[in-house]
Order: structure tokens, then sequence, then C-alpha cells
């Protein structure tokens, strides 16, 4: 109900009378779970409803009971449903998702909404997501227990002849042992040469004496997700491989150490850059320090050179800087830390001193 009233003061902000919803995170946040069809509708009085089809009836009651929605199982189509709730309610001025709508869809509201003005949300629900309460953090560190727990099962399994797939694909089965209700994204399992991917593709090649493996990972709870990258070596590594990772580490002690709220999300990232150029590493590091995440694995701010955002309380950003050496390894380090009204908190727990198994 907290986030109705979210919605309400978005449409008072905009002078609207409808807030309607058809992204499928954005519905989440409204109706407590995700699904794949459907409307969500916020009017200024308070009043909320979910349109759902058969598939979804009894699932949206059950969440209804906590979150104040009333659920409309539709007859003909959501548009027209969608109309009678406008029409009934005398609503003129709909506020529609203009970051994220189909023109199919936005064309449908015109027609069956015709006689309503209809303005763009922009971002402003995006950053009321943005802004986590403590009962997101508890679903969002229970994902993050679970990717755990199986990431250090997993580590007994790496060995010299394993593949990359069959091991990726033993880690998700790992997962959704441990209560995981589906991987944040597809588990990035590389290793040797092939670390130098960021988001390389897990493949036949196999497990060597030597090199790096690298794991970036994440599981889901309850809608909400994790994230987290560690590079290990199996059986030994070298003076060089060591000197990276202990670069790369500083690089993302430093990010951590600059994530505040009220800091610019640009200057997060020049903190973990300027240590990699120190060492003249930093031509290796090809993307971003960071991004936020919670019902979407990216959503909200990102740690660039480009970002014009600031940090604020309530904000979950990864802090994962890299260093990809073609022909070589490649090198990251992800943690998923929380900007506490108390101060940062960092919900990863792996260790991220060199693992050499």
């Amino acid at each position: 109900m907290q986030n109705i009233e979210k919605c309400v003061n978005i449409l008072k902000r905009k002078g609207a009378d409808a807030l309607v919803l058809l992204d499928e995170a954005n519905m989440h946040y409204l109706c407590g779970f995700s699904p794949s069809e459907g409307i969500v509708i916020v009017l200024k009085n308070g009043d909320a409803f979910h349109l759902v089809d058969s598939r979804y009836t009894e699932t949206a009651e059950n969440h209804a009971k906590k979150t104040g929605l009333k659920v409309i199982e539709f007859k003909s189509s959501y548009y027209e449903e969608l109309a009678k709730i406008i029409n009934n309610s005398k609503s003129e001025i709909i506020v529609y998702e203009s970051d994220t709508i189909s023109l199919k869809a936005f064309e449908n509201i015109k027609k069956h909404c015709k006689n309503a003005q209809m303005i763009e949300l922009g971002d402003l629900l995006m950053r009321e997501r943005n802004r986590k309460d403590a009962e997101e953090i508890v679903m969002m560190k229970k994902a993050n227990q679970i990717a755990e727990k199986a990431f250090i099962e997993l580590l007994n399994h790496v060995k010299p002849g394993k593949t990359e797939k069959e091991l990726a694909a033993y880690f998700d089965y790992l997962m959704a042992k441990e209560g995981s209700d589906g991987v944040s994204f597809d588990t990035i399992l590389l290793a040797g040469e092939r670390t130098s991917m960021p988001h390389g593709i897990p493949s036949e090649n196999t497990i060597k004496s030597g090199e790096f493996v690298l794991f970036d990972f994440g599981a889901t709870y309850q809608g909400y997700h994790s994230d987290m990258t560690r590079t290990v070596a199996v059986g030994s590594a070298s003076d060089e491989m060591k000197e990276m990772y202990e670069l790369v580490l500083n690089a993302q002690l430093a990010g951590i150490k600059a994530l505040n709220a009220g800091v610019k999300c640009a200057d997060v990232y020049k903190a973990a850059y300027d240590v990699l150029n120190e060492k003249n590493m930093a031509q290796y590091f090809r993307h971003g320090l960071g991004h936020g995440l919670g019902i979407e694995i990216h959503e909200g701010f990102n740690a660039s050179p480009r970002s014009k955002d600031t940090y604020e309380v309530g904000n979950v950003t990864s802090i994962e800087p890299g260093i990809y050496i073609p022909g070589k390894f490649g090198i990251r380090i992800e943690d998923v830390c929380y900007l506490a009204p108390r101060g940062r908190e960092n919900l990863s727990n792996v260790t991220k001193s060199l693992i050499i198994l």
C-alpha cells in the first residue's frame, strides 16, 4: 500500500488523474509479482486496480491481500476494462510509461480512452523504485545468500577438464536447489583467455590448471535480484595474475569507499578508474563501474563517467571494476552495496582474497 501512495504522489506532482502501468517490473512494484501481461491502474484518490486474465487471477488475488489492489479479471480486453475505470473515475489526464511502452499499447490506450489527455511518466517511478525500503533489502539479501551458498558449493567441482558449460549448468541447478526462483541473468562462467570477454557465453572450453575462472552470477527471490562476480585461479597463479588481481581488488575497494549518499555517480566511477590508471591499466577497463538493481537486474543509477545522477539513501548498486586483456586473461570483482539510512552496507559476503583451488 505504501507503493500505491508513492504513485498517488507522482500523480499530484504531474497534476494528473490516473497512472497506467504495463511494464512487468513496474507492475511487480505495485502487485507483488511479475505477470507477463496485465495492467495496473492507480487513481489520484488512492484507488488501485490490477487487470488480469484468468491465468493470473488467483495469484493476483493472493497478493492483493497485502498490496491493496482490486483485482479485475477482464471479460473482453484489457483496454476496454481500462476505459471503464478511466471513464467511471472521470479521469481526464493519464500518465503513461514513456520509457517502456510499446507503440501498440500506446495506441490502444489512446483509442479506448480517447477523451483523456496522455502525459509522460519519465523516470519518476524508477526513482521511487531506486530508493529501496527495508522489506526490499530483506529480499535482496535472501537472493544474495542463495547465490553465495551455491557458489561456495560449486567451487568444490571446479577442476581441470570440466567445461564452462557443464559448470554453468550445475551452478544454475545449485541456485535453484538453494531456493532461487530463477537466475538473475544468464550465468557467465569463463576460463583462461576467454575471461577477457566481459560478458562471454559459457562454451565447451575446458578448465586448465594455472588459469583464471570468472563467475558472474545471481539468484532471484520473490522477484528481487542478486549479482556477484568472483575470479579464482585453478591450481596456481603466476606473479602477474596475482599482481593484476590485487590491482582490480584495490580499484573495487576504492570505488566502494567513495560510494555514499550525496556523491555523484561519475565520481564513484572515477575513484576506481584512477587506481587502475595509476598502473596504466585503465585502458583495459571497458565498462561502467556499477549499476542499480532490484526488481530488474539493471535499474536506477549507473556509476559511469557519463552519469549525471547523484546517489541517494536507499540506492542499491553493484561495484564491479575489471580489466580484460585479450589473449591473456580478464579479472572482475563485483559486490552489491546498499546506501542504508545509517550508512553504506555491503550485501556481498564471499571473500575477495584470491582463491586458488
